[in-house]
């Protein structure tokens, strides 16, 4: 049997189980272009919670009654399909259920990854998969610092804004952190390589900000939004460049976001709203480099793991919380034959 969550209605505020129906149907077999997964992890992405409101965005809406997409890594345990073979370990579009019946194209493609037993499945989720893919191109193609210049990481304690302060680091600029709470700033500095962080929870993280860039700033990764985005505005030299990342602020919501332009104007600022699928391309390329820096241990990063199929709207809650650290993910099934 598969194991299914779909969605029952569209949440209002948080998403909570009551919006979804859990439900349970007979495997299918992979028809002609077909391959049959096994899920083994979901990715819990702010971006889920997009795909639930009847709002403007990058994909369509997930309907009523339909599994709720998410992005995730499985087993393939069939395959009609060319260039795929039982036992490979693939990403793609598995969405909330057990067993996903998958054709490769489209966006997020079904992509076949390489066993590098060393590193944990869930590594090609994070570090070296969608978050550290994302970083790496916020980072090099966006925010293009220059050696000595300072970079500003908002939700610099997720699975993208960790790397992507990493990444800042390796181009020799200074990066400055943005997380909740003390523990998570002392992570971004001793652990992930950070030059300074800021504690939004604090009530002088104001003055904390003011501290971190003396020389302003030259580029801001945002992942957040809100007076947070436009406190580092107010601090961003002319001409700063701005990569746009995630607006996890406003998602709860209607999912609009209000801003005040006038920083954008006074100051230039370049600002270059993006998403992973405009690099699909790309993405080999900057996979191989990823995984070879954290097998060299240049590249670090952390994960929080949730168990269990039915633990995922809670787990998509823990992002709007600030309780997970780096990749946050659903276990849903066992090993895969090949993982060790």
């Amino acid at each position: 049997m598969n194991t299914q969550l779909r969605l029952k209605q569209r949440p209002t505020g948080r998403a909570s189980a009551s919006d979804f129906d859990r439900t349970a149907e007979a495997r299918s077999s992979p028809g002609p272009g077909e391959v049959l997964v096994k899920v083994l992890y979901l990715s819990i992405d702010p971006t889920n919670r997009v795909w639930m409101s009847d709002v403007p965005q990058y994909m369509p809406p997930v309907a009523i009654g339909d599994v709720m997409r998410g992005a995730g890594l499985g087993e393939v345990l069939e395959s009609n399909a060319p260039g795929f073979a039982s036992g490979d370990l693939v990403f793609g579009l598995v969405g909330w259920q057990e067993y996903a019946l998958m054709r490769p194209g489209g966006p997020f493609p079904l992509t076949r990854l390489p066993r590098q037993t060393s590193l944990p499945p869930q590594a090609f989720l994070g570090v070296c998969g969608p978050s550290g893919v994302t970083a790496y191109y916020g980072i090099v193609d966006i925010c293009a610092p220059k050696p000595g210049e300072t970079v500003v990481v908002t939700g610099a304690a997720g699975s993208v804004g960790s790397v992507a302060g990493q990444l800042a680091k390796f181009q020799g600029a200074r990066a400055v952190g943005i997380a909740g709470g003390p523990e998570k700033c002392r992570l971004l500095v001793e652990e992930f390589g950070f030059d300074a962080a800021v504690d939004y929870k604090s009530p002088e993280w104001r003055q904390q900000l003011k501290a971190a860039v003396p020389r302003g700033v030259d580029a801001l990764f945002e992942n957040v939004g809100g007076p947070i985005m436009h406190a580092v505005f107010g601090r961003m030299n002319v001409g700063g460049r701005v990569a746009l990342c995630g607006l996890i602020n406003a998602y709860n919501g209607d999912g609009t976001t209000q801003g005040d332009f006038g920083a954008l104007l006074g100051r230039r600022l370049h600002v270059h709203g993006f998403n992973i699928i405009d690099y699909e391309k790309q993405w080999p390329a900057a996979m191989e480099k990823l995984v070879r820096w954290v097998l060299e241990g240049r590249l670090r990063s952390r994960d929080t793991v949730v168990h269990g199929l039915e633990r995922a709207p809670e787990a998509l809650n823990m992002l709007f919380d600030g309780r997970n650290v780096g990749k946050l993910v659903v276990r849903v099934a066992g090993e895969a034959q090949g993982e060790g």
